[in-house]
């Protein structure tokens, strides 16, 4: 060890938890930066919406809804209250990709709301931001806007009528 020079030594003597701390501070920057980078980029490319599209299931009766939240209206799934605050949507040319940020209460009867989730969550990775709910499993689907109503199926048969030129 005498070719080792007295600096050298010194970062020999590192501590573990000393390493795990300068990674998690290299990890935290890192992240910093991939986030001030990419964010604005994204941002500008997601057009905003006014509705998000969920889909809910009932763990208990194994029942898949899928209903619609009007950013900035509460609406209500069993026991939960869910306000979508933002809606966003990857424009057609680029990869598909749906954002909405949510606030979720739980109303239980004669208990105070109690905020469940709150955040970001993605079409494309709902794992990535799940809320955790023993009864219920909440995700987006799609974002849309409040003119995209269902059509009725009478409304897609073309019409063949025959106009007199007369």
């Amino acid at each position: 060890m005498s070719w080792l020079t007295p600096m050298a030594m010194k970062v020999q003597k590192i501590n573990c938890s000393e390493k795990i701390s300068m990674k998690t501070t290299l990890i935290k920057a890192a992240g910093f930066v991939c986030v001030l980078v990419f964010t604005p980029a994204l941002a500008a490319d997601l057009i905003r919406y006014d509705v998000a599209v969920l889909q809910g299931l009932n763990k208990v009766t194994a029942r898949v809804s899928e209903f619609r939240a009007p950013v900035g209206q509460p609406v209500t799934f069993g026991s939960l209250e869910i306000t979508a605050r933002d809606c966003r949507k990857s424009s057609p040319e680029d990869t598909p990709e749906s954002v909405s940020f949510l606030e979720i209460d739980d109303m239980k009867e004669n208990v105070e709301k109690t905020r469940i989730f709150t955040g970001w969550m993605f079409a494309s990775s709902p794992a990535v931001s799940a809320m955790e709910h023993p009864v219920y499993d909440v995700w987006l689907v799609n974002c849309g806007s409040s003119t995209d109503v269902p059509k009725d199926p009478a409304d897609l048969v073309p019409d063949t009528t025959i106009q007199s030129s007369e």
